[in-house]
């Protein structure tokens, strides 16, 4: 298959239009773009940006400049719009808000096959996934309900691990910090004849820093570590000019700690992971053109938690190692792209999902779940209109018990070079748990098999382009805005479920807010981005900000890269407002409020051949004491309880030394 090359300016007028990038870190510049994926799959954020949607993108040179070791920090720093507070550092749960979201309502996906778990829609799955795989980042802001079902709610967020390539080339790295952390990681690709392939593998282990601003006594493990390996492959055949085949496999080992700051003497979740796919691609220039893919995810997890007796400091056996809980989500999807006449695309899919969970730990009945989906979606082209791009659609989903009907519309209109407005709204859904459908576990809430989806409304509005005789600097401004209806919670008013019972309310969550983004190009070798986010997220008939949300954050990156020169530095900045948390035996608690900075540089030892490159991170390069959230416990032989803070990660040296060959 020929590689399609675009020629574009990163600027206001096509940043999110074709293939758009991180507001915060991208340069305002020519640029030239090899493009072999050709997939409707591959290139559906890229289309969705086209027609309305607002998607950031984070490159891998960013990763590589930012010195960054998992995903979740990389967004962190860098993505406008996206708050993200790791609970523990480095390859931990996480807390999400996408535009003032709650954390389950952001959908996460590699290389395009889901990986949220169903088990607890809150429990975020990106702990497990290294920045050093990555060829690139995609965060779909809005609801993309539409092609990408549950959860996307507020937007999805898609990590592309490393991509194909015609010319054999690869890179080897390797790397430690101040802290006692390491890290290896490389990949190799080529081709030969209609035959490509990709292998890359990466490992990181730390010991970790102490995580808890309190500490007692009886907790004997208080350094959060993480040793987590991961290996991929892909491999591709061209079956005819426009007729293609992938397999795409992944493997993820991994032990995190899981470590509370009392009584622990032992507590880790160790992982085996696996992420395959399989897909076919018809991509020829007529009338019709589609994807059909098969994927397969299992995720499986032991826990074990030994505690030390606060009193006699007897080891005592809460979970012992090997106790289960994971689940299976299989499934099969396809989209057919039709242009019939000009004016008009129509893209007709089916989406099918499998999803089956066990908790031994929550006893969680392991009951499976099956969800069919219909789309169609209805889109101009450039026949009907250059400047004016307007899409409609329909999903409609079907599962055990209910249904749900969801649609979404988007538009853009290029008003001219310097000005465009764009926007993308509709509803999307939910689906319950299995903790929520059917959980067992005598301590907590009992599932409901017959809940019913939580449902939203949303919509994004953005006006942007370039400053008036200032073709390097653009901007955009967006209003945004969801409510969430047939809120699932858990209930205690049912006499036949003393212990409660999950169940859809009408209370309603209702998000407002607005975004600003600016990008500048400084001459030949600066460039700088900044963005400023405010949200008011709230229950109905609260005036409170909802729990770990904050109002306001920030983020500013600058960026020193001469041509002529064998070096580059990078700063980025990440300033998060207030926010608040209700926590048990202290009532409702703020924190946050708080500065992050960042310090890169880069040598390139071999000179203008840049093949040897020696990296340097200072994380955290003012020492900011700083906390991700809250949390309460007993104090050691004490019927009284003590509030905690979880820390965000010190200030940490990194160094790295790679190879490209």
């Amino acid at each position: 298959m020929m590689s399609i090359s675009l020629r574009f300016r990163l600027a206001a007028t096509t940043m999110l239009a074709a293939l758009p990038a991180a507001a915060t870190t991208a340069p305002v510049m020519e640029a030239e773009i090899i493009v072999t994926a050709r997939s409707l799959e591959e290139t559906l954020p890229q289309e969705l940006a086209a027609y309305g949607s607002d998607v950031e993108t984070v490159t891998d040179k960013q990763i590589r400049d930012g010195g960054f070791r998992d995903v979740s920090q990389t967004l962190q720093m860098l993505t406008p719009g996206l708050h993200i507070a790791p609970r523990s550092g480095p390859f931990s749960y996480i807390d999400v808000s996408l535009q003032g979201s709650r954390t389950q309502d952001v959908l996460w996906l590699v290389d395009g096959v889901r990986i949220n778990n169903r088990l607890y829609n809150s429990t975020t799955p990106v702990d497990t996934l290294p920045a050093s795989m990555v060829e690139r980042i995609e965060v779909l802001k809005g609801g993309q309900s539409l092609f990408y079902g549950t959860q996307a709610a507020a937007g999805a967020v898609n990590v592309v691990t490393r991509g194909f390539s015609d010319t054999p080339d690869g890179q080897i790295n390797a790397g430690g910090d101040s802290r006692g952390g390491w890290h290896v990681d490389g990949y190799a690709r080529g081709a030969m004849g209609p035959h490509k392939l990709v292998v890359y593998g990466t490992k990181d282990k730390a010991d970790g820093y102490r995580p808890f601003s309190v500490v007692q006594p009886s907790a004997t493990d208080t350094r959060q570590s993480y040793d987590v390996q991961s290996i991929g492959a892909k491999y591709r055949i061209d079956l005819a000019e426009d007729l293609r085949l992938d397999l795409q496999y992944q493997h993820t080992d991994a032990t995190l700690d899981n470590i509370q700051p009392r009584v622990t003497k032992r507590s880790y979740n160790r992982r085996d992971e696996e992420i395959a796919s399989l897909r076919l691609d018809y991509t020829p220039t007529g009338i019709a053109q589609f994807f059909l893919k098969g994927y397969f995810h299992d995720w499986d997890t032991t826990y074990a938690n030994i505690q030390n007796n606060p009193v006699t400091g007897a080891e005592v056996v809460v979970y012992p190692p090997g106790t289960y809980w994971g689940y299976q989500d299989y499934g099969l999807n396809g989209v057919v792209k039709l242009h019939p006449h000009q004016g008009l695309d129509y893209l007709l899919g089916y989406d099918f999902q499998n999803f089956k969970g066990r908790d031994e730990v929550l006893l969680i009945d392991g009951k499976t779940e099956q969800v069919h989906a219909g789309i169609l979606q209805i889109r101009t082209d450039d026949d009907f209109s250059k400047k004016l791009k307007l899409a409609a659609g329909l999903r409609h989903n079907i599962s055990e018990g209910s249904e749900t009907t969801v649609w979404n519309v988007s538009g853009r209109y290029t008003i001219s070079d310097a000005l465009y407005v764009e926007g993308v709204g509709g509803t999307s859904f939910l689906l319950p748990d299995a903790e929520k459908l059917f959980g067992i576990d005598p301590c907590c809430a009992r599932g409901n098999p017959d809940l019913e989806a939580e449902e939203s409304r949303s919509i994004n509005l953005s006006v942007g382009g370039e400053a008036p005789g200032l073709a390097a600097l653009s901007w955009q401004a967006t209003f945004f805005a969801r409510d969430i209806d047939n809120l699932i919670t858990d209930d205690y008013s049912n006499p036949a479920f003393p212990d409660g019972i999950y169940i859809n309310v009408d209370e309603k969550v209702t998000v407002r807010g607005g975004e600003f983004q600016l990008n500048a190009q400084l001459g030949d070798d600066w460039r700088a981005g900044a963005s400023y986010t405010i949200t008011r997220a709230r229950d109905q008939g609260s005036d409170r900000q909802r729990d770990r949300t904050p109002k306001h954050f920030g983020k500013t990156s600058l960026y020193y890269e001469p041509a002529d020169r064998p070096l580059g530095a990078n700063l980025a900045l990440n300033w998060v407002g207030k926010s608040w948390q209700t926590v048990s035996g202290f009532g409702r608690q703020s924190y946050g409020d708080y500065v992050i900075l960042d310090l890169g540089l880069h040598l390139y030892l071999d000179g203008a051949d840049r093949r040897h490159r020696l990296g340097l991170r200072l994380e955290n390069a003012t020492g900011k004491e700083y906390a991700t959230r809250l949390g309460s416990a007993l104090i050691d032989g004490s019927s009284q309880r003590f509030l905690y803070a979880n820390r965000g990660v010190p200030r940490t040296l990194h160094v790295n030394y790679g190879v490209s060959f």
